[in-house]
């Protein structure tokens, strides 16, 4: 049997939930009603219950949701209850504003490894870990557990050093860079993030208010 399909929607959603249960959770809240998370959450209740069905039976009715089983489950789904490696290439100022972003760690995201081609600042320690050339990046790929290769480099070079990560056996890019990757290995995941993208969204809907 396949695996069930579920919609990029549903999958964009899952991080929302685990963050408003965890919320939840820091006010001491120990059960919550599918009404009541919709609300918190801007959703309907039937889209709530639609959305966690796709994985699992988790309420109970007439009791709604216990909120720490909820958020464990949901970190499960997300996969954010293993420890996944990260590398990230380039070290400029978006680079190391993700270096130093405590969260990634409490989600079971390890930075461990920083590389750059700029000699100014190969060697520096940045975050604790110390900058090294890109020359090194295939060998420390193959001698490490990578699992994640994050790029937050010029689109010019982002087609290149993705190829060399593909080739290095990693299997999830988070592209920072302004270009859309073609990989040769379809297995790999790629999420692009692009900023300017969601600011021109932004300036839509403000473009556009009634």
């Amino acid at each position: 049997m396949g695996r069930k399909y579920i919609s990029d929607a549903v999958i964009r959603r899952l991080p929302r939930y685990y963050r408003y249960l965890g919320e939840l959770l820091d006010n001491h809240i120990t059960r919550i009603s599918s009404g009541e998370l919709s609300q918190r959450m801007g959703l309907t209740a039937s889209q709530v219950r639609q959305d966690l069905n796709h994985f699992g039976e988790f309420g109970q009715q007439g009791y709604g949701y216990n909120v720490e089983l909820l958020h464990r489950e949901v970190a499960r789904i997300l996969g954010i209850d293993q420890i996944h490696n990260i590398i990230i290439i380039g070290v400029g100022h978006l680079g190391q504003a993700l270096v130093n972003y405590t969260n990634f760690e409490r989600r079971g995201f390890y930075v461990v490894a920083l590389f750059d081609i700029d000699e100014n600042i190969i060697g520096q320690t940045i975050g604790g870990k110390i900058v090294r050339p890109v020359e090194e990046l295939k060998d420390f790929i193959k001698e490490n557990a990578v699992d994640i290769g994050v790029l937050t480099i010029p689109k010019k070079e982002a087609v290149q050093m993705a190829n060399i990560l593909v080739e290095s056996g990693v299997k999830g890019i988070w592209n920072f860079a302004s270009v859309d990757l073609a990989l040769s290995d379809p297995s790999v995941i790629v999420e692009d993030v692009h900023l300017s993208d969601s600011l021109m969204r932004l300036s839509y809907k403000l473009s556009n208010q009634n």
